[in-house]
């Protein structure tokens, strides 16, 4: 199954997991607060152990201060064109929760059920006519400190999205690299009864 974004899947998927891709070249047009929201309402809908939810997102629009909060603690790598992102978001997850003693243990699986939420709000994203650009380069301790995010929480990532710019907007090092990219097969990563890994 060859997509138009140059992506082959190898087996049967619906065409959303290819248009799914991280751009960094985005228009810098506001994003409406209804299509955000939905965003978020995908979100709140993927699975979590013991449904948990230990998900979290402060977010900002483009132009406020909540946005430049966020921009100031991405790694300069992405501050060279996060700035042109709609939203920024930094994702959060909870660490710890009370069981039903009361007590507070950890919660294993924070980062899993994060990373889904993500990927449910990634994919509304695309079908809402944006493109979310996840990106582990942001200093954590500076955002846990500027967003008010106490202990018990971990700063997992941030999210840049907006709508798509012609590439030639970016440095031309940059330039380069906006292209959707490939993924390992699916026999490099799966095996049956035993694990198998390089």
């Amino acid at each position: 199954m060859t997509h138009p974004t140059g992506r082959i899947a190898d087996h049967a998927i619906a065409p959303i997991f290819l248009d799914r891709w991280s751009p960094r070249a985005f228009t810098g047009e506001a994003m409406p607060q209804d299509v955000l929201l939905s965003l978020f309402e995908a979100a709140r809908w993927a699975p979590s152990a013991a449904n948990g939810q230990p998900w979290y997102f402060v977010y900002g629009h483009r132009g406020t201060e909540a946005f430049q909060t966020i921009y100031d603690t991405l790694d300069e790598g992405n501050q060279r064109w996060a700035d042109k992102a709609s939203v920024l978001i930094v994702i959060v997850s909870q660490t710890h929760r009370k069981n039903a003693a009361g007590e507070m243990r950890p919660a294993y699986t924070h980062a899993f059920d994060t990373g889904t939420a993500w990927g449910y709000l990634a994919l509304q994203a695309v079908h809402a006519g944006y493109h979310a650009h996840g990106m582990g380069g942001i200093d954590r301790d500076k955002a846990k400190e500027v967003l008010g995010i106490p202990e018990g929480f971990r700063v997992e990532a941030a999210v840049a999205i907006g709508k798509i710019a012609p590439k030639e907007t970016l440095p031309e090092d940059l330039l380069k690299r906006e292209v959707p990219s490939g993924r390992k097969t699916v026999a490099e990563f799966i095996s049956e009864g035993r694990f198998n890994a390089p």
